[in-house]
């Protein structure tokens, strides 16, 4: 008997398999789904990731992610421009936005450093990070990575870097358990780390 085939449905269920922490059912629930909006909902959903991969790109500051030339955050002339806190990801930048007590600035890394994957200090957004250490205005850099090896091994780097420049720097309080991914630590958790951080 002929195996059943649908090759435009296993492509797309292909597709989602891609994606972090989906497996091949929920793969398969969210193609069926696609299948059953109407061609216009369709539309807008592929349309949604064209243009957020056309139109995304990094702040010329930050390194965040942003559909113009300097994020909203790097614009925003009420941001405390003497403190940078330093995280890993945008989704971090997200996760401390939520507190609605950071209001400084933020600098993102896309990654951290990692020997043996291979992750070093030209793949990490590092240089842009020191470039903006070039003037008087920074007075404090907050090193908010994981806490996991890789995030200790990235914020002892940069602290080596930074500190002979005069800045102060500083990590988050241990509020935030080893091991854990900041981005799903909560506010209060959060909050507190920012207020608790201490000098590196």
């Amino acid at each position: 008997m002929p195996e059943y085939v649908v090759a435009p449905l296993d492509r797309l269920i292909e597709q989602f398999e891609r994606l972090p922490g989906i497996g091949h059912k929920t793969a398969i629930r969210l193609a069926y789904y696609v299948l059953s909006m109407n061609e216009s909902e369709a539309e807008k959903f592929a349309n949604a990731i064209v243009d957020a991969h056309k139109k995304i790109h990094y702040c010329k500051i930050c390194c965040n992610l942003t559909d113009k030339e300097v994020c909203s955050i790097c614009s925003d002339d009420r941001r405390d421009k003497s403190i940078i806190c330093v995280v890993q990801d945008p989704k971090n930048v997200m996760a401390f936005e939520k507190t609605r007590e950071f209001n400084a600035t933020y600098h993102v890394l896309h990654g951290l450093l990692s020997p043996l994957s291979g992750s070093t200090p030209d793949m990490i957004h590092t240089k842009e990070l020191l470039k903006r250490l070039n003037n008087d205005e920074v007075k404090e850099v907050i090193m908010a990575m994981d806490g996991t090896v890789e995030g200790e091994a990235t914020a002892v780097y940069l602290s080596k870097l930074i500190k002979p420049l005069g800045i102060k720097v500083s990590r988050l309080a241990y509020g935030i358990p080893v091991g854990a991914d900041l981005q799903y630590a909560d506010e209060v958790t959060l909050s507190r780390s920012l207020r608790g951080r201490v000098e590196l």
